[in-house]
């Protein structure tokens, strides 16, 4: 399975959109290669924002052990390849627990998850889900990566990888490195000839004389 493909597929078709959409409500994040949370001088927010910034920004929600455990199983769903690197190169697990400390309604569907994933290992492999091997960690994300295919008792798996696919890829495609991964690149200057000779005669249209010496012709060639 080609997993950056399919998330990118499911960002553009707007199955991250909600995630990234409520994360905004509270905070204009600007992202940067370096983070995916961008240190502000301040001028860019009111004061109010600040303090809520700064507030959030220096509590700690997640342990050791679970920022591990997050971080592996980002690199699983976005790992690095030829094109760019993987979810913890754009700092995902930074953004994650930054937008559980803003969206409180997610810290307990992701600790629960987080230990629903330890506990499954715990009695298949006895160990926990990071100490698995990959072969090992790949078999449990493939029984809840695809919600028509999961048998109805991990169906609490299922909902803990949707949320941590979704944050996953919102984190990681408002990084620099995602935005390069899709191609994105802004507002660009292009050059225009006009409307094409060939949809100018399906309408019975042309331009005129005068029309073609005063406007500016772009060499295509």
């Amino acid at each position: 399975m080609d997993r950056r493909k399919s998330i990118k597929a499911l960002l553009i078709g707007g199955a991250a959109s909600a995630v990234f959409i409520e994360a905004c409500k509270n905070s204009d994040k600007k992202v940067t290669e370096e983070t995916t949370l961008t240190k502000f001088t301040g001028d860019e927010r009111m004061q109010e924002e600040n303090d809520h910034y700064k507030k959030v920004a220096a509590d700690h929600f997640f342990d050791q052990h679970e920022l591990a455990t997050i971080t592996v199983l980002a690199d699983i769903i976005i790992p690095r390849d030829a094109v760019s690197g993987s979810a913890s190169d754009a700092k995902v697990t930074d953004f994650i627990e930054f937008i559980v400390k803003d969206i409180p309604s997610h810290q307990t569907p992701m600790r629960g998850g987080l230990r629903w994933l330890d506990l499954q290992c715990l009695k298949r492999f006895e160990k926990t889900f990071k100490d698995c091997s990959s072969k090992q960690q790949i078999e449990i994300v493939d029984e809840i990566a695809y919600p028509k295919k999961a048998k109805p008792e991990m169906q609490q798996g299922v909902a803990f990888f949707n949320l941590m696919r979704n944050l996953t890829s919102t984190g990681f495609y408002t990084s620099e490195i995602g935005v390069k991964d899709v191609g994105y690149m802004g507002n660009t200057p292009n050059q225009w000839n006009g409307v094409p000779d060939d949809v100018l005669k399906q309408y019975g249209l042309s331009y005129s004389e005068k029309e073609l010496k005063e406007c500016v012709s772009f060499d295509k060639g």
